[in-house]
């Protein structure tokens, strides 16, 4: 047991966490805050104010060098060619050719962020970066330059309708012109950092990246800016619940090494129409020969399906399996997602989860669960 706790990280904000009375859990062999207050609290200061993530044990690697947009493009399913300086793109990495996972499998979903088109940022999911870091290095031209920053960066996530008004404070840079998905470098409380307008809650947001070094200074800075807004830190507990509500995906839940991102639902960033890509004859193939799918449901109950229960048909056939599932704070209702076969997949179509033996009633409902209209809706009926 102590050998695994010595092995488990720590973000340079633990310190921080532990002195606001975090509860802590391991992800992504991170020791990361799991909750401050209450999951429920804390996803509707979210929704409806705004809350910093400490998301620093996500991954950054460096692609620096001639070619490395072609690179780029031929390593991930996204058209990466289209992207410009000050632009970032979500992407998805597939196997091919591997002896251990089948060909389209997903390595990792990640954000890409051209600096220039020789230089590129890239974000990697924390229990990825190893993988990640090999199959790149598996591929890579000796004229492109690799670099894992993963141990130098610390990485924020400030969501919520007020993060703009808030880090406005703190920055030269117009935020208000910063477009959905582009980033910028300059200055934001006295440091030098990556800002870009992204994130994996549904709601506006940014995204800080810097050197470890500033990081308390970082924080304590946006929290002072923020306190006007009730702001609040969050664990990942409500950014379960948040990008559940939102249907993204997460790795090792909706994504796998084994899922294919024809049938994950993430067609949209898989360009078909490029010349080539890791993985793109087994996404033809999916498309062609599709027989399961991604599909969010409802519970008619107040039983909440968790990852790996059996989903059923009115007839009793197996035909899926639950990826996640919670109770959604905005909705007020037990929503999930899975895997069902093809013919199941119709918003309103009747299935059944297996839970502790017993089958519960749901309903296939259209992802996401919360639309924008829906979304403020629900937040400003909660307010009143």
């Amino acid at each position: 047991m102590k050998e695994i706790l010595r092995s488990v990280k720590r973000t340079p904000l633990y310190r921080v966490h532990q002195s606001l009375g975090a509860k802590f859990v391991e992800f992504g062999g991170y020791e990361m805050p799991v909750q401050y207050r209450s999951v429920l609290e804390e996803h509707h200061a979210v929704r409806r104010s705004i809350g910093v993530f400490d998301v620093s044990h996500m991954g950054e690697f460096e692609l620096i060098g001639e070619g490395a947009q072609a690179f780029l493009n031929e390593m991930l399913t996204n058209d990466v060619s289209r992207l410009v300086p000050g632009r970032a793109q979500y992407n998805a990495m597939l196997y091919e050719g591997d002896a251990t996972y089948p060909d389209g499998g997903i390595v990792d979903d990640l954000i890409v962020y051209c600096i220039s088109a020789t230089h590129f940022l890239l974000i990697v999911n924390a229990s990825n970066i190893e993988k990640d870091w090999a199959w790149l290095c598996r591929h890579l031209p000796p004229r492109l330059s690799l670099i894992n920053r993963s141990d130098e960066y610390s990485l924020l996530a400030v969501q919520g309708p007020n993060a703009e008004a808030t880090l406005q404070k703190l920055t030269l840079l117009s935020l208000s012109e910063m477009r959905y998905y582009s980033f910028a470098h300059g200055v934001l409380a006295g440091v030098p950092m990556y800002v870009a307008r992204t994130g994996y809650t549904g709601e506006d947001g940014f995204e800080l990246c810097f050197e470890n070094q500033y990081a308390e200074q970082v924080w304590q800075a946006v929290f002072d800016a923020g306190r006007e807004f009730d702001i609040m830190p969050i664990g990942l507990g409500a950014r379960d619940t948040l990008r559940l509500e939102m249907g993204y995906a997460l790795y090792g839940h909706e994504i796998t090494d084994f899922t294919n991102p024809i049938e994950a639902g993430l067609g949209w960033i898989t360009k078909l129409h490029k010349p080539t890509f890791k993985g793109k004859a087994a996404c033809l193939y999916a498309a062609e020969h599709l027989s399961r799918t991604l599909v969010g449901f409802e519970l008619m109950g107040r039983v909440i399906a968790r990852q790996g229960f059996e989903i059923f048909s009115p007839n009793g056939e197996k035909i899926g399996t639950v990826c996640s599932g919670t109770l959604s704070p905005t909705l007020n209702k037990p929503i999930g997602t899975g895997y069902v076969l093809l013919e199941h997949r119709e918003a309103g179509s009747r299935i059944y989860i297996s839970i502790r033996g017993q089958l519960h009633d749901a309903q296939v409902v259209r992802l996401p669960f919360l639309s924008k209209a829906r979304r403020q809706a629900a937040v400003s009926a909660q307010k009143n």
